[in-house]
């Protein structure tokens, strides 16, 4: 079975959750400790999780969970249509060039003036074409990676690919697939021995959910979703010498620099149980697309869940505990065989490393049938993960 396309997995049109995959080229450790030479390229880690945030604040797509490695990262995306149709023609116009303003200074994208903003307002074709890449997980990953692979060039002084190639997409089919999924991703750094708890974790969600509860601030990476005068822009070019004036709208592109929670500009976690609605619950602040919950899970639970199954270690161990009866409840609903929990989680590259889609054996099977395929990757031998 060949790999299906995008537009199988996922639609700008819908709303979906996808995982996503993306590799240094050769899989280099080229955001971490060259073992070769021995250069340390860890900083590149926050420039990938400043850049994350920063598309986080413009895109119409949620950042669930993330991991970033040494030569790799994980990111749960969930697009939002919904969010999205809601903007006025003006909002979509000055997010999109905030990220594509089609000119640049140096390695910094120029600012977008109201005069373009106008412009691009005034082409429907292009408006409408604009608002479709908005929600677009594919456009999200581009505007992630590109820049990332251009300053790490810059800075290696050398050209050519930094990533892969295209990102790995896998559709996350139900709750229980998105649980084990983001569990899986938030461990990752302990499964690769870089941390022993995910207090240590550091680039990972779980790190930044701990943080935040513990009062931790960071600067806001977030776009500033206004233009700049024409007028103001034209002055600036004539008064202020050239150099001082790409430090001046270098700072003003870098974000808001205000503080904000360590993980304001992720989704929350909880989803709200009285709310059963469609709403979009579209984020006011500007620091993530939606306030929409994720997991049927209290944020401490699934900390102390993920605490539990950090302390199980990874899929090598034979003998483990029984998962504790106040987190049990919580795994049990989705289906999950509560022994096999642990072999999900550690595992569960092994189960849907190849697979399409991830989730519970039903949730697959019925993914796979309205793709018109008779089965999905994996279904059968993560039956063995869930009660009958």
């Amino acid at each position: 079975m060949g790999r299906p396309l995008r537009t199988e997995q996922f639609s700008s049109e819908e709303v979906g959750i996808v995982h996503c995959v993306q590799r240094c080229v050769r899989r280099a450790f080229l955001a971490g400790v060259d073992a070769e030479t021995g250069k340390d390229f860890s900083k590149r880690k926050e420039w990938i999780r400043r850049r994350m945030e920063a598309l986080a604040s413009v895109f119409g797509c949620d950042v669930l969970t993330y991991a970033i490695m040494s030569n790799h990262l994980h990111i749960i995306l969930r697009n939002r249509p919904d969010v999205v149709e809601q903007w006025s023609d003006e909002e979509v116009a000055i997010r999109w060039l905030r990220i594509f303003p089609g000119k640049r200074l140096d390695e910094h994208l120029g600012e977008p003036t109201d005069h373009d903003v106008q412009t691009l307002v005034a082409n429907e074709e292009r408006l409408a074409e604009v608002r479709v890449r908005l929600r677009d997980i594919s456009w999200f990953m581009r505007a992630l990676c590109e820049p990332v692979a251009r300053l790490a060039n810059k800075e290696d002084q050398c050209t050519g690919r930094f990533w892969e190639g295209r990102f790995k997409a896998q559709r996350i089919t139900d709750e229980a697939g998105l649980l084990a999924c983001s569990m899986y991703v938030d461990l990752n750094p302990i499964r690769a021995a870089m941390a022993e708890s995910p207090e240590q974790a550091r680039h990972t969600s779980a790190y930044d959910r701990i943080q935040s509860q513990r009062g931790k601030e960071i600067a806001s990476a977030a776009r500033e979703l206004k233009a700049v005068p024409q007028e103001k822009a034209a002055e600036e070019i004539k008064t202020i010498p050239a150099k001082d004036l790409k430090k001046i709208r270098a700072a003003r592109l870098r974000g808001t620099r205000e503080k904000i929670p360590r993980d304001a500009w992720l989704a929350p976690l909880t989803m709200n149980p009285k709310d059963t609605s469609e709403k979009a619950q579209i984020h006011k602040k500007g620091l993530r697309a939606s306030d929409k919950g994720f997991l049927c899970l209290k944020l401490e639970e699934y900390l102390d869940l993920l605490r539990w199954t950090a302390r199980q270690g990874p899929f090598g161990k034979t003998e483990r505990s029984k998962v504790p009866p106040r987190l049990a409840e919580a795994v049990a609903k989705l289906g999950i065989d509560l022994t096999m929990w642990c072999d999900l989680v550690w595992n569960f590259k092994r189960y849907f490393g190849r697979s399409s889609c991830a989730g519970s054996p039903d949730s697959m099977s019925a993914y796979a049938d309205s793709h018109s395929r008779q089965w999905s990757r994996g279904q059968a031998s993560v039956a063995e993960c869930f009660s009958s």
